[in-house]
């Protein structure tokens, strides 16, 4: 009786770690596909350039007036067309425009979604490239949710003029147990910490490592962080925390009742005229647009 009972435990647990091990397969999965050509009404030129994430980078840019240059980052599971009514905007004002899709997502290579890990590389080959491709400009990075931690995870640091980050979670961890207590409520506290236990054998990093919480005063760039102040993904005592952590100047812009959403389309116009007046000031010395 002893014997059965101690097999159907082990059995039990063996079904319990697969499982595990399964849905931490599924988290990291990549969102490669096929992105095409830029829309008729977008100019823009096909980049493809190497990282040091070992992936080969696939974007769109456009050349502005030569009055700065802006990186926009896009956030997990997407690609660089939901960056691409920024970039409208962003164009339409004068600014050259750089659209990539991280390593692993549309059309880069890459076998992992690391969460900001390798995509921090990306976004150092991304800044690199755009310098070739705007010189003389001053860069601007545009980075939301999980990847634009990416952003702030770089090392080292990334050399760029203004930094504009939404709802970046402070640290990976946190990110993930928000996530889970959404989808499963109070089980979501009980599996999460098994959950986290996967990531350093699916990835090869531990979660320490992802804390941009810890990076975000050592840049010492301009930033703006845009927030929802009835967000679950990333709360807003977290993203109140990353703005007390981050070194000045900076500022905080709390977007009334929005949850973790797109914020351009949730507050259109009010959106651009912040985006543009942040870059404006800092990337052309004017508070004015």
């Amino acid at each position: 009786m002893f014997r059965k009972l101690a097999l159907g435990l082990f059995l039990l647990a063996c079904l319990a770690f697969a499982g595990l091990w399964v849905a931490g397969s599924v988290l990291i999965h990549p969102a490669r596909e096929i992105v095409g050509a830029p829309p008729s009404e977008f100019p823009a030129s096909t980049v493809v350039f190497k990282s040091s994430s070992d992936a080969l980078i696939h974007g769109w840019f456009l050349r502005g007036n030569g009055r700065g240059a802006i990186l926009l980052l896009h956030g997990v599971r997407a690609n660089r067309l939901a960056m691409l009514n920024r970039a409208r905007f962003l164009h339409a004002s004068g600014y050259s425009v750089l659209l990539i899709d991280f390593q692993a997502s549309g059309e880069s290579t890459g076998d992992a979604i690391t969460f900001g890990h390798l995509e921090s590389r990306d976004a150092a080959a991304a800044v690199d490239q755009l310098k070739k491709l705007a010189p003389g400009e001053k860069i601007g990075v545009l980075g939301t949710s999980m990847e634009g931690a990416a952003t702030l995870l770089a090392d080292p640091p990334l050399k760029v003029d203004a930094i504009i980050l939404e709802q970046v979670y402070p640290t990976l961890s946190q990110a993930i147990e928000d996530r889970l207590q959404i989808h499963m409520g109070i089980f979501g506290s009980w599996f999460g910490p098994l959950l986290m236990s996967t990531v350093k054998p699916h990835l090869g990093f531990s979660l320490d490592e992802m804390r941009p919480i810890d990076k975000i005063g050592k840049i010492h760039a301009p930033k703006l962080l845009i927030v929802g102040d009835a967000d679950r993904d990333t709360k807003i005592g977290e993203s109140l925390a990353m703005f007390d952590a981050a070194s000045a100047p900076k500022e905080l812009w709390i977007v009334h009742g929005a949850r973790h959403v797109d914020f351009y389309r949730y507050s259109g116009n009010t959106y651009q005229i912040r985006v543009l007046g942040f870059f404006d000031k800092w990337l052309r010395g004017s508070s004015l647009h």
